[in-house]
């Protein structure tokens, strides 16, 4: 009878091998030199040296002498010559991990080193300094309402040696808490740290889930925590409800800044609003745009909208030409019969006509001779306008230029004549003096006969003393 091997006792053997392969691929690896591990409630990140023959893997927790003392932390990665592996990096990766994430202001630490692997006494002793930090917060509550201090503790953590207690604490000023670190100390009997800390660092205290469902980005990998504007929430055109765009901390959700610099990038290629455009329909203006789709909603200037994609946007009035059929409609339809069309054809070809307020009588002229004879309908040409010359006052009868009342005699303007010699010479200055005799000879009748010499001439006249 033969045997038939089944399918998932096949599966299950390759995944055994598979295991038991990597297992003695590991065990060949040499121990890491320097691992990079994460401590502290604030999840800081450090690489410290390693001297132990033991190999750990991610996630395994280390006993490690920081700066702030001997405490418990948890393994990311190890850098070491064993990058071939899936457990380690390159130094160089994670160097570009960290300019990513925020260059200097990462918080990276190189000041300590590893101990040793968390043994189950380690892990005992830090449950039981756990237990005991919901009695340390209380005594800092009650020192703090005795000093009447405006401040309020968020957490105490407290270290695996037992020799320090970090109590970090929210206030809108700073405080000069000197004195109440003197008595924490006493009252818990071990040195004890006060920190200030924002509204996003309580967070990463103390939130766990948001919204969205996923853990909060600022207590699982985000180390750098700046500030998001409302800008960032009206380009990306979310809503702009408080309630729904604030996180946990009550400031707006980092999110918003994941993808500020690709909306900012995208919204460079688009259209301002209310510009002309040309599109292949024909010219319109710009009413809205779409960031991401990179779409721009025309408003043609017939008063249809479509949704055109930005690379067919052209500048206006370079719209592809109509088809000669509906141009000739076009036509027909704006000059009515034929000899309608040929006129306005014809005014197109001359040009536009200057005012008639402004034409002389012989552009009229040339205009008559190049555009033919003039049908009965055109309207009549109007009266040509006389220049009006300038009267210059001169030592005259009249004394302004004008016939003598008594002989009726007209001035003389020849060559010879005292007009342009001896009037402008005794008048000086004759712009303010013509002024000057106008306004008078509106306020008053002209005085009756008379010469300039029996003073019954004007009394404005130059030669009247």
């Amino acid at each position: 009878m033969p045997i038939y091997p089944l399918e998932q006792f096949e599966q299950d053997a390759k995944a055994a091998l598979k295991e038991r392969e990597d297992r003695e691929a590991y065990e060949r690896l040499n121990a890491p030199k320097t691992i990079v591990v994460r401590f502290g409630y604030l999840r800081m990140v450090g690489e410290f040296p390693y001297t132990g023959d033991a190999k750990p893997g991610c996630g395994s927790k280390l006993v490690v002498k920081t700066h702030r003392g001997t405490e418990l932390c948890e393994m990311l990665t190890s850098t070491c010559r064993n990058a071939g592996c899936s457990k380690s990096v390159t130094r160089k990766e994670m160097l570009e991990y960290i300019q990513n994430s925020g260059g200097k202001q990462y918080p990276f630490y190189d000041q300590g080193r590893v101990l040793r692997i968390a043994t189950g006494d380690d892990l005992n002793e830090m449950s039981r300094l756990e237990q005991k930090k919901n009695e340390y917060k209380l005594i800092a509550k009650q020192m703090i309402e005795r000093t009447g201090l405006k401040m309020q503790i968020i957490e105490a953590e407290p270290l695996l040696g037992g020799d320090r207690v970090v109590f970090y604490f929210s206030a809108e000023e700073r405080i000069d808490f000197r004195d109440l670190v003197r008595d924490l100390q006493d009252a818990i009997g071990t040195k004890a740290e006060l920190r200030q800390i924002g509204a996003r660092d309580e967070a990463r205290i103390t939130a766990d889930y948001e919204r969205c469902g996923q853990y909060c980005c600022c207590k699982s990998f985000l180390k750098v925590l700046k500030p998001v504007s409302m800008k960032s929430a009206k380009i990306q055109k979310a809503t702009l409800d408080p309630l729904k765009i604030s996180g946990r901390c009550g400031r707006l959700m980092c999110c918003l800044r994941y993808e500020d610099e690709t909306y900012d990038e995208l919204r460079k290629n688009l259209p301002h609003r209310k510009s002309r455009v040309g599109t292949p329909d024909g010219d319109g203006m710009v009413i809205s745009t779409q960031i991401l789709t990179q779409l721009a909603l025309i408003r043609l200037d017939s008063g249809i909208e479509v949704a055109i994609p930005i690379e067919n946007l052209t500048e206006p009035g370079l719209a592809k030409a109509p088809d000669p059929g509906e141009a000739r409609a076009v036509r027909s339809a704006r000059g009515g019969d034929g000899q309608a069309g040929e006129d306005s054809r014809s005014k197109g070809r001359r040009g536009t006509r200057p005012k008639s307020g402004n034409r002389t009588e012989g552009s009229r002229q040339s205009a008559e001779n190049t555009s033919g004879s003039q049908s009965s309908t055109d309207a009549p040409p109007k009266k040509k306008r006389r220049k009006r010359k300038p009267r210059n006052r001169s030592n005259t009868p009249g004394g302004d230029g004008s016939a003598n009342p008594k002989t009726g005699q007209e001035p003389s303007y020849g060559p010879g004549s005292e007009r342009g010699t001896s009037g402008a010479a005794e008048e000086g200055s004759a712009g303010p003096k013509k002024k000057r005799r106008r306004r008078k000879r509106k306020r008053g009748p002209r005085p009756e006969g008379g010469s300039p010499e029996s003073g019954g001439g004007r009394p404005d006249s130059p030669n009247q003393e």
